[in-house]
């Protein structure tokens, strides 16, 4: 099917251009990057924008650096780039994540920032930048600002992002301890298709854990209380039945053409004690190697 409506195409050179261009009606223009979710949705028909505002042509949203402690990945950064940036000792779970994004072609054009600006709850990115405690930098009309991980999934497809910002980067800080963790994806089979369920978990050498929740809700979600039962006792079998017995209430996932409520309930208990086990025995210095999927 074929795109049936016809918008104006713009590429600015620079981000004072390109916020001109969405300053006008909400909607009425929408920011294109990797385009691997907006194509989609403008052939679909679910929206129907005025304009499309390129950003690809504006310098340094490419950018894919360490900035001291911490890791920047520009909004034009692609999954493929993240995969052959990082290696397995710093943030394991985003080159993790990253490989079972889709497929290698759509890699090669989506973005991680175009990933969370779309905020379906299926979205890849969002339990592992949860979990890492990742910071969204988005300028605008108002000036620049940094919105926190935490509050930047507003409902399915909403997000934090105010009308005329554009995201200008992610900024992923260092973990205070060293970590082991896991990216676990529920898929109806190998190969490029959504999640019916996912979750990232960190775990530290002091005994911390952070757990995030994706595909089982209206948005990606750290799982607190799972968190609590867990912290200190990962590897407690006692604890990790506990932290199962807790997922209906950290979770709301749905039944649609790709999985029922109750299997998706039943397999994210799976995800969640493989991947406890593997993100432990990783802490450890054995396990699987990262890239090996638990499921």
């Amino acid at each position: 099917m074929t795109i049936a409506h016809t918008f104006a195409y713009h590429k600015p050179e620079s981000l004072d251009e390109a916020l001109a261009l969405l300053g006008g009606p909400e909607g009425a223009a929408r920011v294109l990057a990797g385009g691997t979710d907006l194509v989609a949705w403008l052939r679909d028909g679910v929206m129907a924008p005025e304009a499309l505002v390129d950003i690809k042509g504006i310098q340094g949203l490419d950018r894919l650096e360490r900035r001291g402690e911490s890791l920047w990945i520009g909004a034009l950064v692609t999954f493929n780039q993240v995969i052959e940036f990082l290696d397995a000792r710093t943030w394991p779970l985003l080159a993790e994540m990253a490989a079972v994004v889709a497929s290698n072609g759509v890699r090669n054009r989506a973005t991680i920032a175009g990933n969370i600006c779309a905020a379906v709850a299926s979205c890849d990115s969002g339990p592992v930048l949860l979990v890492y405690e990742a910071t969204v930098h988005v300028v605008g009309p108002g000036g620049a600002r940094v919105v926190p991980m935490a509050s930047w999934f507003k409902g399915n497809r909403k997000t934090a992002l105010a009308p005329g910002e554009i995201v200008t980067g992610i900024e992923i800080p260092p973990v205070p301890d060293f970590h082991g963790g896991c990216f676990a994806k529920l898929r109806r089979y190998q190969g490029e298709d959504l999640a019916q369920a996912s979750l990232a978990i960190l775990v530290t050498r002091a005994g911390s854990v952070r757990v995030a929740l994706g595909a089982v809700g209206p948005t990606p979600v750290r799982a607190a209380r799972i968190e609590a039962a867990l912290s200190g006792r990962a590897t407690d079998p006692d604890a990790v039945a506990e932290a199962i017995a807790l997922l209906p209430a950290e979770s709301s996932p749905i039944s649609d053409v790709r999985a029922t409520r109750e299997y998706r309930q039943y397999m994210l208990g799976v995800l969640l004690e493989r991947g406890l086990e593997a993100a432990c025995s990783r802490l450890a210095g054995s396990g699987p190697p990262y890239g090996t999927e638990v499921l």
